[in-house]
């Protein structure tokens, strides 16, 4: 494959994947409410993991063709782009109010995910073992943890009125229901394939590994529904929508998604990443310490901007110090 039909394979694979997610969740979400499924349930579930499809696509297509490091940068690229820039430029265009819920269990399990992460994949120095790596006992210990996030996800649509919810679902007929939501997944699996072929090959061109293609240009792309609904939300002046969109994302690439793709095929962790998994723990900290600074419970303007200043510094380090080995 020449490097133009690499570009070509990445740009339509990465169209296809949101396009398909998209889809799914019209099509899914029309079919639960013909089954009574109240709105906000459909919000925390199937939109919720609808905008982490495309992670959950690629990682499982890097797995399968034995490519884990490019699964895990994609997995932790997401949440730092979802943290430091998503998140940033929310509250860059309108001031994030955080609510109790988000600030005492939310936020505190993302962290938790994070330092997770970075426990669960340094074998060498928590266990004396000879290789880091994420195996199939940690990814059934990270599906254990999102058990309990969606046990806790249940309850909290069961104790809110439906009048809170947010969850905008288009009624169609039930034939366009299931059309929209198998043509969801069709285009989930065709353009996971061409985004991940095409990924390889660039890197492979590039001189550059699997994991840093995936910390940057794959993580940027498979976070596109996270940022149009983060945005979109920022613009209404819906924070609960911004920065839920944001937490529940992050939990989901790493105990699901993650989790999932260990169990397919242990995932070997490089010294390096350990990087990563620090940036990733910072940024949820910076999080939980911006709801308590300035004026209110809020993730302000400026504190938005250094949110996205932070993610500016670490990619310029990353490409760096990846291209410089």
């Amino acid at each position: 494959m020449t490097l133009f039909l690499s570009f070509v394979s990445l740009l339509g694979g990465l169209a296809l994947t949101i396009i398909g997610s998209d889809k799914l969740v019209e099509g899914a979400s029309a079919l639960a409410k013909r089954l009574k499924v109240s709105d906000l349930l459909i919000g925390l579930t199937i939109v919720a993991f609808g905008t982490s499809a495309p992670e959950l696509t690629v990682n499982l297509f890097a797995c399968f063709q034995g490519q884990t490091g490019l699964a895990i940068g994609n997995a932790m690229g997401s949440n730092i782009v979802n943290t430091l820039l998503i998140l940033g430029v929310a509250a860059f265009i309108f001031p994030i109010r955080v609510t109790s819920n988000t600030t005492w269990v939310e936020i505190p399990l993302s962290l938790l995910a994070a330092l997770m992460l970075g426990v669960a994949a340094n074998d060498v120095f928590f266990d004396g073992a000879t290789q880091n790596q994420l195996t199939r006992t940690d990814g059934l210990a990270l599906l254990g943890f999102f058990a309990i996030f969606m046990y806790y996800t249940f309850k909290v649509a069961q104790s809110s009125h439906e009048d809170e919810s947010e969850a905008a679902v288009k009624m169609m007929s039930l034939g366009k229901s299931v059309l929209f939501a198998a043509l969801g997944m069709l285009g989930l699996f065709l353009g996971g394939k061409l985004l991940v072929d095409g990924a390889i090959e660039i890197a492979k061109s590039f001189g550059m590994s699997d994991s840093l293609i995936g910390l940057t240009i794959v993580a940027i792309g498979t976070s596109a529904p996270e940022l149009a609904t983060s945005i979109s939300a920022a613009l209404k002046q819906k924070s609960d929508i911004a920065i839920g969109n944001v937490i529940g994302s992050n939990i989901f690439n790493i105990f699901f998604i993650l989790g999932i793709s260990s169990i397919i095929n242990p995932l070997p962790f490089e010294a390096q990443n350990n990087y990563d998994v620090v940036v990733n723990i910072v940024a949820s900290l910076l999080m939980f310490v911006f709801v308590f600074t300035g004026k209110g419970r809020e993730i302000n303007r400026t504190e938005g901007s250094i949110l996205v200043l932070v993610y500016l510094v670490y990619m310029t380090w990353t490409i760096y110090a990846n291209l410089s080995l």
